[in-house]
């Protein structure tokens, strides 16, 4: 079986293609270049270099968000297109527990975290029970006083995950202590081979048809629409 995996949630870029259980390419990118510019040329390279055609991809995954709306947006759109046209199955796996899945190995508390920008970040809780990544706190965007608050109770060594976790790291040390440690550069990049990975354990596709993002708050101009709403009060 042939999996293509897209993960353009943020800035960094990353497109994959399994085969059969065995990573054949991954290409990413952490240059923060236009999505809507190289995501598509990145499916087309990738295939290329395989030489497999996109008629042979027999399933598609993509980071279906939190992140950046215009990154998730265009990543989706992407997926979306390929498996309508190629009538092939997709799967949408979310962009904090495919960034997670960078720390299985990591014996403890896993915290993939993306910036909100205003104090804010989206993130969750993770940890590996066995071969699988179980959730311990869904995704979410909130404060990130009101995560490190929650972080604190729990007690346990926490790995934080992700490029934008250096933006909070003197808040965190300052909340968290010896009790917040810190992945390398190395492992904070997104891998759409991660996608593919947790896609292939899901139970079933997402309709092509009424799969949207998983922005996990609303847009600024719908939080002004609301605002100006009248109240029945």
């Amino acid at each position: 079986m042939i999996w293509l995996g897209i993960d353009t949630a943020n800035s960094p870029l990353s497109v994959a293609i399994v085969k059969d259980g065995e990573l054949l390419i991954e290409e990413s990118s952490m240059m923060k270049v236009n999505h809507s510019l190289r995501a598509m040329p990145a499916v087309e390279e990738v295939c290329r270099k395989t030489s497999i055609s996109p008629s042979e991809i027999d399933a598609i995954a993509v980071s279906e968000g939190p992140g950046s709306y215009t990154g998730v947006r265009i990543g989706v759109t992407i997926a979306k297109t390929l498996a309508w046209t190629l009538g092939k199955p997709l799967y949408g796996v979310s962009s904090l527990k495919s960034l997670a899945m960078n720390g299985q190995l990591y014996n403890g508390l896993l915290c993939p975290l993306f910036d909100a920008r205003r104090s804010n970040v989206y993130s969750a809780i993770y940890r590996m029970a066995g071969e699988e990544l179980v959730s311990v706190m869904e995704d979410q965007h909130c404060a990130l006083a009101e995560l490190l608050e929650q972080l604190k109770e729990m007690k346990e060594p926490i790995l934080f995950i992700g490029e934008d976790v250096k933006l909070h790291e003197q808040s965190i040390r300052e909340q968290l202590g010896e009790q917040a440690k810190f992945a390398s550069f190395a492992v904070n990049v997104p891998r759409a081979s991660s996608v593919i990975s947790l896609a292939m354990r899901a139970e079933q596709a997402d309709s092509v048809h009424s799969f949207t993002p998983q922005y996990r708050r609303i847009t600024e101009a719908e939080a002004n629409l609301v605002k100006k709403e009248p109240t029945n009060e």
